[in-house]
C-alpha cells in the first residue's frame, strides 16, 4: 500500500535523534520514502517505526543560495530505483569493539562469547543497524517489547543490544534447564511456541536457525581444539539416536558450568 503526502518543507525526527529535511514523503508498505527535492530523482527510505514524528521546518528563509550542506554519511542519497534504508547505509560496528562488548556480556551472564557471536551471526550478520520485516532490531534482533522487558532503551546501540540479548539468552537457558536447542528455538520463535510443542517447533525457519548456530559454534570449537573431533562424532551419533525416540530431550546438564557453553564443549546437532 502506498500513500503520498506533499506540502511545505518538513522535518522527519527519528528516534535516534537525527532529523531529515524533506519536500514531501510517501508511505510505501512498512517504510516511509522521503523526497529531498521536488523531483523524484533523489530520496531515502526509512522504516516507518524509526520515525518519531514530523515537524514543519521553521528555519528562516534565505534570500541567496545557501552554502552546500555538508553531507551526513548516515543519510546518503541514491538515485531513483536504488534507494536504501538508513539501516542499510549505516556502517557495521567495529569488530574489535564488538568483541569487547561480547566478551564483557559473556562474562557478566556466564555465557561463552563464541556462543553469543554465533547467535549474532545468525540474527543480523553483525549489522548493528539491521531491522527485520517483523520489526526486530540491532545485532541480536530484539523485538521492541523484548527490548523494553530487558531495559534496552535503544536497540541500535551495539553495547545495549548485546547486553540485552545476552541477558535474554541466559534467561531462556535457565528456563529450559540449559537445553540449548530449546533456548535457541525460544529466542527465534518465542517461548510460548516451544512450550506448546514441548521442544523445538516444527518450523523450517526455527529448525534451520537452531542448527545453524550450533554448527557455527561447534566449528569454532573444533578450529580451536581439533582433538574435539572425536567428541563431535559421538555427539552426532547420540543426537541421531535421540531423534528416533518418541520424546527427544537434548538437555546437556542440570548443573551447567559457570561459563556456558564451556569453551571445551561441543553441542549436539
Amino acid at each position: 500500500m502506498s500513500c503520498a503526502f506533499s506540502g511545505a518543507t518538513d522535518l522527519a525526527v527519528l528516534r535516534n535523534g537525527n532529523s531529515i529535511r524533506h519536500e514531501r514523503r510517501e508511505i510505501v508498505g512498512s517504510v516511509t520514502r522521503l523526497y529531498l527535492s521536488d523531483s523524484a530523482s533523489g530520496y531515502i527510505e526509512i522504516p516507518s517505526d524509526q520515525i518519531e514524528r514530523f515537524e514543519t521546518d521553521t528555519s528562516p528563509a534565505i534570500s541567496k543560495a545557501p552554502a552546500p550542506e555538508r553531507p551526513n554519511p548516515a543519510l546518503k542519497l541514491f538515485p531513483s530505483g536504488t534507494a536504501q534504508t538508513v539501516s542499510q547505509q549505516q556502517a557495521l560496528v567495529d569488530r574489535r569493539s564488538l568483541d569487547e562488548m561480547v566478551s564483557g556480556a559473556g562474562q557478566r551472564h556466564q555465557i561463552d562469547p563464541d556462543f553469543i557471536n554465533s547467535v549474532i551471526r545468525a540474527e543480523s550478520g553483525f549489522n548493528n543497524r539491521a531491522v527485520s520485516k517483523k520489526g526486530a532490531q540491532g545485532l541480536m534482533q530484539l523485538m521492541p517489547q523484548t527490548a523494553s522487558h530487558l531495559g534496552v532503551a535503544n536497540s541500535f546501540d551495539p553495547n545495549s543490544n548485546v547486553e540485552g540479548g545476552t541477558k535474554y539468552l541466559r534467561e531462556l537457558l535457565e528456563k529450559y534447564n540449559y537445553d540449548v536447542p530449546k533456548a535457541l528455538a525460544a529466542y527465534n520463535a518465542g517461548p510460548h511456541r516451544v512450550d506448546r510443542y514441548r521442544g523445538v517447533p516444527p518450523y523450517f525457519e526455527t529448525q534451520t536457525y537452531v542448527a545453524k548456530i550450533i554448527r557455527d559454534f561447534n566449528r569454532k570449537k573444533l578450529a580451536e581444539n581439533p582433538s574435539l573431533a572425536h567428541k563431535a562424532k559421538t555427539l552426532t551419533q547420540r543426537s541421531q539416536e535421540m531423534r528416533k525416540r518418541p520424546c527427544r530431550k537434548l538437555t546437556l546438564s542440570k548443573q551447567p558450568p559457570q561459563n556456558f557453553p564451556r569453551r571445551s564443549l561441543l553441542l549436539a546437532e
